[in-house]
């Protein structure tokens, strides 16, 4: 139903952007979720700078703790929606589609420099040849490893290949007692399809087909996910959060359970906050048939189509987005630079725990799966742990996925 609701909001015409000449401030309402309170303080502080340098704009500042995507698209419909507001990648394609947001292409002057921000990133937020959002922040994932563990195990380098981190993980596995309880596991999987889509693309497999509906149940598809299998069921050195009685793939590492995880920025600030103790660093994931992969996470500001206050909009979205707004926002490391001139500033490509991150951006996998991403991403969990337990084959657990998965998108399609 929100679909063929948002199919009847009226198309607007782009007027051009104009400079504010009211004394009365025009107030634009900013949405984002919830997030660290540290990573708050800092937002506020960035909008505080804006309006300084914009009196004549003020920023409402709401954040949408529960249900944010429900929300958006409720409000939407019914007219009541943010100015600008935070869009995640992996939902932006449905709602691009939907002729609720604003092409940001005939506001973006050559000053603004679009060729500084990372391409693989950007290109989350186009569709139709049109820029619908421009990208605050990124991660992609790398791989962490307790630098202590891989001493006492004899090791000097992270691995470069898969093959390479299952044979370190059964040097990593440590049984301290010898009674069949494993202390340290080599590895830790999180059975999730936004950290394993890049293995079903390494020999060759595809996440979404052409029409946007689930193809990851092909031979080649399976093929990567089989080696997390194999590791978990045979053996034996991988281990899940609820294996050791953790809440998160950053925790469980914290922790000592694992000796490698792979993860992305926000492990960080979290890992060095609540295990000052641990010596960590992080190395690019290993490569798979040869083949880099990554994924990358990123969160747009967009415009709401219905917007009274389009130029004003404009004005912050290329505050937040711009060189200055960006290294203010990104200083602290708590999130990742999307313009390369702003990552290189702040010494990003040259920290050992965050130039990885950057190195991955070029061959990473943006998370997105089509217009309907909850179909095939709850479809694709729930088959996929269980093949991972042993409950059932993992082709036959991924075309059921798969099967359901496409029924659902066929029933939201028509």
């Amino acid at each position: 139903m929100v679909a063929i609701a948002f199919l009847v909001i009226g198309c607007q015409n782009l007027p051009l952007p104009h400079a504010t000449t009211t004394t009365t401030p025009v107030i634009i309402k900013l949405s984002g979720w919830g997030a660290d309170p540290t990573e708050q303080k800092l937002l506020k502080q960035v909008l505080k700078d804006f309006e300084v340098q914009h009196p004549g704009i003020k920023v409402k500042y709401e954040v949408i703790a529960d249900q944010y995507m429900d929300v958006i698209k409720t409000r939407l419909i019914g007219e009541a929606a943010p100015d600008v507001f935070y869009l995640d990648a992996f939902e932006a394609p449905f709602l691009m589609s939907q002729n609720v947001l604003e092409p940001l292409d005939a506001y973006i002057n050559p000053e603004f420099d679009l060729a500084d921000f990372e391409e693989t990133i950007l290109n989350s937020f186009k569709y139709e040849n049109h820029i619908y959002g421009l990208p605050k922040d990124f991660s992609t994932l790398t791989l962490f490893y307790n630098k202590q563990a891989f001493t006492t195990a004899g090791l000097t380098s992270p691995p470069a290949t898969w093959d390479e981190l299952r044979a370190y993980s059964k040097q990593l596995t440590v049984d301290k007692n010898q009674d069949g309880r494993i202390d340290q596991y080599g590895y830790g999987v999180i059975p999730e399809l936004a950290r394993q889509a890049y293995k079903i693309r390494a020999f060759g497999g595809q996440l979404v087909d052409a029409n946007g509906y689930a193809a990851f149940a092909s031979e080649v598809g399976v093929k990567g996910l089989q080696l997390v299998v194999e590791q978990y069921q045979k053996d034996r050195t991988a281990a899940q959060k609820s294996d050791v009685g953790t809440n998160s793939g950053s925790e469980m590492f914290g922790q000592g359970k694992v000796a490698m995880v792979i993860e992305g920025n926000w492990a960080i600030p979290y890992l060095k906050d609540t295990f000052p103790q641990l010596d960590f660093t992080t190395a690019e994931v290993p490569r798979i048939n040869d083949k880099k992969g990554t994924m990358v996470f990123t969160v747009a500001y967009v415009m709401n189509k219905q917007t009274q206050h389009k130029a004003e909009a404009w004005e912050l979205i290329s505050y937040l987005t711009g060189k200055e707004g960006m290294e203010k926002w990104t200083a602290t490391g708590f999130a990742l630079p999307t313009r390369k001139s702003v990552a290189e500033k702040l010494g990003y490509d040259k920290d050992p725990l965050r130039s990885p991150f950057l190195a991955g951006v070029s061959y990473a996998i943006p998370w997105q799966a089509g217009k309907y991403p909850a179909a095939i991403m709850n479809n694709f969990d729930n088959q996929f742990i269980s093949a991972l337990l042993g409950q059932q084959p993992l082709q036959q657990a991924m075309q059921r996925a798969q099967t359901q998965a496409n029924k659902l998108i066929q029933a939201m399609e028509y």
